[in-house]
């Protein structure tokens, strides 16, 4: 495999960070959310996305689909 410094560089940032951590991975995660919660910048919180049936495949489920257009 090729000699890639980006990559080594990386690595070593990774192995550092566990080291820190007595390599926890839980650990690490709750310190960087306790930091970036600490820092007072706003933190996205993406909404739950769901698929959304149509039944075209199967007819029993478009009846079921019929009847929740309907209590809406």
């Amino acid at each position: 495999m090729a000699h890639n410094p980006i990559l080594e560089e990386i690595y070593a940032a990774r192995d550092q960070l566990l080291a820190d951590h007595k390599g926890d991975v839980h650990a690490y995660v709750q310190d960087a959310r306790q930091r970036a919660l600490a820092s007072g910048r706003p933190i996205a919180t993406p909404k739950q996305r769901s698929r959304h049936r149509t039944g075209a495949a199967d007819p029993d489920a478009q009846e079921a689909g019929d009847h929740l257009a309907a209590a809406r």
